[in-house]
This record gives structure tokens, C-alpha cells and sequence, in this order.
């Protein structure tokens, strides 16, 4: 029993806990692998990852490890102050990405946050202010006010307008739309060279050649968003499409499990920064940079990319063969460790099917299920869970 206080916590939370989330009633209190446990010792099949967070997994020896010496020897000494993990991330940052400087943050709409502010900043610097944004259809970057004003959904919109101004979306299937609404006004175009939320949507090379045409014709600068995309067989999805960031923004995956943003950016970008322009208390902190570098330690040096390039293919090809036996699968999009599958019918009675058989999965875009297993997810449990999928797919009323 981890729980400290003998209320149902369930119970508790309908008390005393915001109200923002439709949480599934049921409690984890420990996890290992690619499986979580409730106190009863029920065991879930987890391919979702704390929405692509648990990326090593639950209970990972190494992480847990690293972060209990972490813990005993220093957690938080703010950003007045040097401590030797945020350069070597930084460092080990730069050389998967391209991109020299790092400035970390606490999640992946922070880093967002960031670019966006440093975009306009670079066009001050330059003499030459430029604050209008292009975004895309299907986007989302984040629920605060600069995230949530190049996030496309009104359905998050607006409760909260008036957002941040100047911002056009355009559809990702439309080159020749992005040409249009990319001007010498456009401080960035922002992307997620796979959209999440938005229905795991991968962004097309002919879209891609078209984003970078736009950024060379007119000197926008390009934001890649790859706080749920990175990692699909190779750090960083924006490479697969030959796109070349001027900023980047990282999250969830990085600190496998442990509160971590990372915004990426160019020598020419961080040149124009200034001590004062933007800061953050927790930021950086050694705990979080301590997970970051366990992350990508497996990530670069212990086989998990090379894990990766090989299970995702594993998957789609279960994936694929769950949607020809089921006519209710319209769509099989993805790539790496990142899929959806996009239904004729809302997929929410997927989901909840899929939870009364203890696999976990969400849905996405009303009609997508969508699957973020963790990194370390093996064939034998890609082979458990993909009958479980079907079955819940096969089962589930049409709404």
C-alpha cells in the first residue's frame, strides 16, 4: 500500500481536485516495464506512457537508481548558480539536433512558450520586429496563452479568448496555402513534423519542401515541435523530413518520466537572446537533467534508439493487419513508437473496452486511437497487446 491517507482516493480527488481532467476510475500505485499495477495487484498493459512520457518504461533500474543518489546529494540550486548536468545535457542536445544552445523549462509547452518568445525576439534584435506566426490545422502545442494561440482546436481555444494575435493556420495538405500565408510579417512557422493531438498526423515531404521554401523565400524562421514526435527511429522526426529548425522544442520523453522542457536553438537565434529575456526557478534543476541523461544515455549509447528503428516497424505491421480483418479501421498512421488508428465511429468505446481488458490506449481527434507505448516495449508485448486492441475494436458499440 503506497497510498498515505486511507480515504478512497478516488473520492478524494472528486473533492479537492480540480476538475479538469475525465480521469478512467482506476488507481496505479506501481508500475514495471510496460505494465502498471493497481494495490489490488491488477495488472495493465501500458501503451500509452503517461501520454509519451515513460519513455524507459516504469520502474526503470537505472533512472530509479540515478535518481536516489541524485536526491541524497543535491536536488535544486536555481539558475544563479552553475551545476554540472544542464551544459552536459545541453552538449549531448546539440549534437542529436544541430542546434547549439538549450534553455530548459518544465515541460514541453514551457519550451514552446520559449520558442515562440524567441522567434519575436531574434526580429527585434534584428531591427526588423516581426510578431505574426503561421501554424497548421490539427495543430497542438500546448494549453498555456502563447501555446494554446498556435494550437488549432477551438474546442481548447475558446474558453479563453482573446489569445495571442497574429496567428494564421493553414491546412497540412495544402503546400501552395502555406505559400499564401508565409510573408515578410512571419517571425516563424511552427510545426509538429507529427501531429499528436491532433489525430497522429505525420506532416508530408511535399509540405515539408514547401515549409522550407517559404522559410528561405522570406526568412521566417521554423519551430519544430517535437515534444510527443522526437524518437521515431531516430532522435528527432523533423530530419526524417529533411527540415532543417531554427528552434525546437522537447518535453515528455526527455526526463522518462521526470518534469523536463527543452527549447533548442540556432547560434543565430541565441545570439539575439539577453540575461533577462526569460528564466525559470525549477528549469534545469539536477534531478530533472540526472533523468535526462539516463534518458539519453539508453537513448544513444545502450541500444534504445537501435530498439526503436526495429520495434516500430514490429508494430505497424500488427497494426496494419488489425485494419485489414477490421472495416472500422478507415486509417493507420504513424511512425517509430507513435500510432494511431483513425476509425469510422468515435473511438472512445474503443478505448474504454480496450480498459476493461487492462490495456491502456486514448483517444485522439474524436475519431483516432491513439498508442504511445513506451521505448523499451518488446515484440512478446506487442504480441499480447494487439489481439486485446482488436478484440476491443471488434467489440465496441458504434456512437
Amino acid at each position: 500500500m503506497l497510498t498515505t491517507n486511507k480515504v478512497d482516493p478516488i473520492a478524494l480527488d472528486a473533492q479537492h481536485v480540480l476538475q479538469i481532467y475525465k480521469r478512467a476510475p482506476v488507481v496505479f500505485e506501481s508500475g514495471k516495464g510496460c505494465s502498471l499495477f493497481t494495490n489490488d495487484g491488477e495488472r495493465y498493459l501500458d501503451l500509452l506512457s503517461g501520454i509519451g512520457v515513460a519513455s524507459l518504461g516504469h520502474g526503470h533500474p537505472a533512472l530509479a537508481h540515478a535518481l536516489a543518489r541524485q536526491a541524497e546529494t543535491l536536488i535544486h540550486t536555481s539558475n544563479l548558480y552553475h551545476h554540472p548536468l544542464q551544459s552536459d545535457v545541453a552538449s549531448r542536445l546539440a549534437a542529436l539536433s544541430g542546434l547549439p544552445r538549450a534553455f530548459f523549462c518544465n515541460s514541453g509547452a514551457e519550451a514552446i512558450e520559449a520558442c515562440l518568445k524567441f522567434a519575436r525576439r531574434f526580429w527585434h534584435t534584428a531591427g526588423a520586429p516581426r510578431a505574426e506566426f503561421v501554424a497548421f490545422d490539427h495543430a497542438f502545442h500546448g494549453r498555456t496563452m502563447g501555446a494554446l494561440s498556435v494550437t488549432w482546436d477551438n474546442h481548447y481555444r475558446d474558453p479563453f479568448a482573446p489569445l495571442v494575435p497574429g496567428v494564421t493556420f493553414v491546412s497540412a495538405s495544402n503546400p501552395s496555402a502555406l505559400e499564401a500565408a508565409v510573408t515578410g510579417r512571419t517571425a516563424a512557422i511552427i510545426v509538429e513534423p507529427i501531429q499528436g493531438e491532433g489525430g497522429v498526423r505525420p506532416i508530408s515531404s511535399s509540405m515539408a519542401d514547401a515549409i522550407t521554401a517559404a522559410c528561405r523565400r522570406t526568412g521566417a524562421l521554423l519551430i519544430a515541435d517535437e515534444v510527443q514526435c522526437g524518437c521515431t527511429g531516430r532522435p528527432f522526426y523533423s530530419s526524417a523530413l529533411g527540415l532543417q529548425p531554427d528552434l525546437m522544442a522537447l518535453g515528455k520523453a526527455l526526463g522518462a518520466g521526470v518534469p523536463i522542457g527543452a527549447a533548442l536553438f540556432s547560434d543565430r537565434v541565441a545570439a539575439a537572446a539577453k540575461p533577462g529575456d526569460h528564466g525559470t526557478t525549477y528549469g534545469g534543476n539536477l534531478l530533472a537533467c540526472r533523468a535526462a541523461l539516463v534518458f539519453l544515455e539508453e537513448l544513444t549509447s545502450k541500444g534504445l534508439l537501435e530498439h526503436v528503428a526495429k520495434i516500430g516497424p514490429y508494430l505497424e505491421r500488427g497494426l496494419r493487419q488489425i485494419a485489414s480483418r477490421q472495416k472500422a479501421v478507415r486509417d493507420v498512421r504513424g511512425a517509430g513508437v507513435m500510432w494511431g488508428l483513425d476509425l469510422d465511429r468515435s473511438a472512445a468505446p474503443v478505448v474504454e473496452a480496450a480498459l476493461q481488458r487492462k490495456l491502456l490506449v486514448n483517444r485522439t481527434s474524436e475519431t483516432v486511437v491513439r498508442l504511445l507505448p513506451p521505448y523499451v516495449i518488446t515484440e512478446r508485448e506487442i504480441d499480447e497487446a494487439l489481439p486485446v486492441l482488436e478484440e476491443a475494436i471488434a467489440s465496441a458499440p458504434r456512437t
